[in-house]
């Protein structure tokens, strides 16, 4: 395995042994019911993982939704990490990211008929989420990012680790990504490596994992990028398009606000021989200044109107922007992802998700 990003910061180590105790001393009180941590009598199935940084959460949300929402009504609450709201917001078709966030902003874009919601505070949330008339109130509830925010006791715990930076190879913050130790992974049911590459050693990995995932409980997976869709499909005859066989046929400019470009921009650079790419941090709130810099690189690129792409997360944020060019909105697209579990391992996880939902309702 690559240890090219495992990046760390030694000199950090006595901040560290600080973060450690705190850390430490937190979960103790949650282990020993001095902080309270509160059981629900519906499925409350916990999206986490132990590191800061982008894993390939939603993408596993989004799977949970596919699966379970013709089965079940089923919310996600969330965070709703960066909004500018405050409190709890119950989302509806007209949400922005400003006011729920990105991630949540995305999924209720892609699934109007899920319920979504966002809190800070988890038990005021659950707690609205179950206040909802009977005909609405869900029967499943996926917590995104919740892992930490022990004062819900979900009835299932899947932490998500990426395959290029896996939980028991990194260090505690400040001098590595992890939130708190590798051994909290216990807390988990299952484990998912995300991100893989399809020529992943399975074997080589699952030997360095505690014993608990070393059978049936860890899983593998992979993004799959779908063909790009239409920020503005109201000013587009086409809202998706098809990349394949465009390679020398089409200049394209990518920008991107997430944790790692890294793999997007090797997947564009296969369908075109000029592709320039503009990378900001981790939901980048778009200023006016920053679409101006875009701007300029634009018009440096060769040809008439290259296409524009960016991820289904920027998007989110871009939809509801006043200063988007107007000559952009028949150009900009975004690029879905989905995850596909690896190794034939589909139908094992998907029946481990279902019992647990079906021995709860009984």
């Amino acid at each position: 395995m690559d240890d090219a990003h495992y990046r760390f910061y030694p000199v950090l180590q006595p901040f560290a042994f600080l973060y450690q105790a705190a850390v430490a001393l937190r979960n103790f009180c949650f282990n020993r019911g001095l902080l309270p941590s509160v059981s629900y009598s519906i499925p409350v199935i916990c999206v986490g993982n132990l590191a800061v940084g982008g894993t390939g959460k939603t993408p596993l949300v989004e799977y949970l939704i596919r699966l379970l929402s013709g089965r079940f009504r089923v919310a996600v609450l969330s965070r709703g990490y960066k909004r500018k709201s405050t409190g709890y917001v119950l989302a509806d078709e007209n949400s922005t990211a400003r006011e729920i966030g990105d991630e949540a902003c995305q999924i209720k874009v892609k699934f109007p008929q899920v319920t979504v919601a966002v809190d800070k505070h988890r038990r005021r949330g659950m707690r609205n989420l179950l206040a909802l008339p009977e005909n609405v109130r869900p029967q499943v509830i996926i917590l995104d990012d919740a892992f930490q925010h022990r004062y819900v006791k979900p009835s299932l715990s899947i932490i998500v680790t990426a395959c290029n930076r896996l939980f028991f190879k990194d260090k505690l913050l400040p001098v590595g990504h992890l939130r708190e130790p590798a051994t909290s992974v216990a807390r988990a049911e299952l484990l998912l490596i995300s991100k893989c590459p399809e020529n992943i050693n399975e074997p080589e990995i699952l030997q360095q994992l505690p014993e608990k995932f070393r059978e049936d409980n860890v899983f593998f997976s992979k993004i799959e990028y779908q063909p790009p869709v239409s920020v503005f499909p109201q000013y587009h005859p086409h809202q998706f398009l098809q990349l394949d066989g465009m390679k020398d046929k089409v200049n394209i400019l990518l920008f991107t606000g997430i944790a790692n470009p890294a793999p997007l921009i090797v997947e564009i650079g296969k369908y075109t021989a000029n592709l320039r790419s503009l990378s900001f941090g981790d939901h980048h709130a778009f200023t006016k200044r920053d679409i101006e810099k875009i701007q300029r690189m634009l018009s440096q690129m060769p040809g008439d109107s290259p296409l524009i792409i960016c991820t289904e997360k920027d998007a989110a944020r871009l939809r509801h922007l006043e200063f988007i060019p107007d000559d952009w909105k028949s150009r900009l697209y975004y690029i879905p992802m989905k995850m596909r579990l690896l190794f034939g391992k589909e139908n094992l996880f998907e029946k481990k998700i279902i019992q647990h939902i079906s021995l709860l309702e009984n």
